[in-house]
């Protein structure tokens, strides 16, 4: 018993570390850049700067389906699937267009151009250049599923419906932590504002 206890205890101490690690060093992670306008009860407004982005169309309306599918495609293009066989340093965060085709991005770090990037193996990888935009955030931490995203958008949209704040139909999730990061995650619905 007592053996069992010690080795118990040295795997949750491992464990406890390394959910330390991954939550600090993902905090050193390349991200999409903000200036926050203004701050509501609930959410806020932001002026994200403009950016370019590796994306991918997935076939699905459901997260988690587009999720696993979306990260395989673009993961493996940053993790050396291209025609140089060269690694792009990972950013933060992984977006998601929430529309019936989704759309998964990652943000391309900024010392690369649209120019240097390596040709994708996976011809269904394209680069998007997005212009500056002011968009409401909401906040939620956990895990991302279907019903949860769907409970944060109507809870933005009642929101800014009570400010009276008009908005578009191009909401996104942002989706902060790696997926070995079982702690302290952090997610976002955001719109664009008209």
């Amino acid at each position: 018993m007592k053996t069992f206890l010690i080795i118990f205890g040295v795997i949750f101490l491992l464990f406890v570390g390394s959910q330390i690690y991954f939550y600090k060093s993902s905090r050193n992670i390349e991200g999409y850049k903000f200036a926050v306008t203004k701050v509501y009860e609930g959410f806020e407004v932001r002026t994200y700067e403009a950016s370019l982005f590796t994306s991918v169309k997935l076939d699905t309306e459901l997260y988690q389906k587009a999720s696993s599918k979306g990260f395989s495609i673009l993961g493996g293009y940053i993790f050396g699937k291209n025609e140089k066989k060269e690694r792009i340093s990972m950013t933060s965060p992984v977006k998601i267009s929430l529309k019936e085709q989704m759309t998964m991005q990652f943000l391309v770090p900024k010392n690369l151009t649209k120019d240097a990037l390596p040709i994708p193996d996976n011809s269904s990888i394209e680069f998007v250049e997005v212009p500056e935009r002011k968009m409401a955030a909401i906040r939620f931490s956990g895990w991302a599923n279907d019903k949860k995203i769907e409970k944060y958008k109507l809870r933005l949209i009642a929101l800014l419906d009570k400010n009276q704040i008009k908005y578009t139909n191009n909401f996104s999730l942002l989706g902060y932590n790696p997926p070995y990061e079982l702690f302290f995650r952090k997610n976002e619905i955001i719109v664009e504002l008209d």
